[in-house]
């Protein structure tokens, strides 16, 4: 996760704008709610604070939900969510 993050921040922001920004978000959002399940709570949608604020709700999102799981499989399958969505966003 940080290692995407900080490709984020490095980022132009013609990549940002094309791809990178939009899965960013997608991922932030996705960590999030699985987060906030495991958590008990009722989702809530992370909001779109812009594009160069997306590597920061990544980060937010993923610490979040490192704190909850429960299991190393499913650490796991977060790691490969954030390694796929950092291919998808070609940064």
């Amino acid at each position: 996760m940080d290692h995407f993050a900080d490709r984020l921040r490095a980022a132009p922001q013609s990549r940002l704008q094309r791809s990178g920004a939009a899965e960013a978000l997608q991922l932030a959002r996705s960590l999030a709610r699985w987060a906030q399940e495991l958590e008990g709570l009722e989702p809530r949608e992370m909001p779109d604070a812009g594009m160069f604020a997306a590597a920061d709700q990544v980060t937010v999102a993923a610490r979040d939900l490192a704190v909850v799981l429960p299991t190393d499989d499913e650490v796991a399958s977060a790691v490969r969510l954030v390694e796929e969505a950092q291919t998808r966003a070609g940064v």
